[in-house]
């Protein structure tokens, strides 16, 4: 197997993930070399617990190893940031979870409980309600915009350079994709319905 030697054209993301995708560990080192900073920095602004920054992180590139051939040819950065973000949002479900059965074994033994944060409450309903249920129906490329700008706050700038999309396209998305979620809801929750 030809290991990556980064001169010449061979310079770019693409080069290196067509080669990590053949199984090169030399160019997963050069891209993690290359994008490792400022994924961790960006992960950082949107989770406190340093450990679960470096988790993800490691996870980003276990995924980028085993998925690199997948890649479709745009923006490397992108394309990271969003199995960043979807490794992030994964972790923090993992840790809800955790956090609620640790709660309901406590809840057993202890008469009272703190009560979870206001983001966690927000994330339970988005992975468990009815918001939740109406998001796994709507297309991946809308839900996928919706995650990026009202999960992760995102601007549309923001959001265009992480899917690798026009700004226009984010913001038609963002339109249609809320559109798509309040048809589902009325669907899933009807007004006047039973809670």
């Amino acid at each position: 197997m030809r290991l990556f030697r980064p001169t010449g054209a061979d310079r770019d993301d693409a080069a290196l993930l067509r080669a990590v995708g053949k199984g090169d560990a030399e160019a997963l080192g050069v891209l993690y070399d290359r994008h490792a900073g400022w994924l961790h920095a960006r992960l950082t602004r949107r989770c406190a617990d340093p450990e679960t920054v470096r988790e993800v992180l490691q996870d980003t590139f276990v995924t980028v190893w085993r998925s690199a051939g997948t890649h479709r040819g745009g923006e490397a950065g992108g394309w990271l940031w969003v199995i960043a973000g979807r490794r992030l949002v994964d972790a923090r479900r993992a840790q809800a979870r955790a956090e609620r059965a640790d709660e309901r074994g406590r809840r057993e033994h202890e008469p009272a409980s703190v009560a979870p944060s206001a983001e966690e409450r927000v994330l339970a309903r988005l992975e468990f309600g009815d918001v939740g249920a109406a998001l796994d129906r709507i297309s991946p490329e809308l839900r996928e915009v919706l995650r990026a700008t009202v999960v992760d706050g995102l601007t549309t700038r923001e959001t265009a350079r992480l899917l690798g999309i026009p700004e226009g396209t984010v913001k038609t998305r963002a339109l249609r994709a809320r559109r798509e979620l309040r048809l589902e809801l009325g669907r899933i929750a009807p007004l006047g319905g039973t809670a």
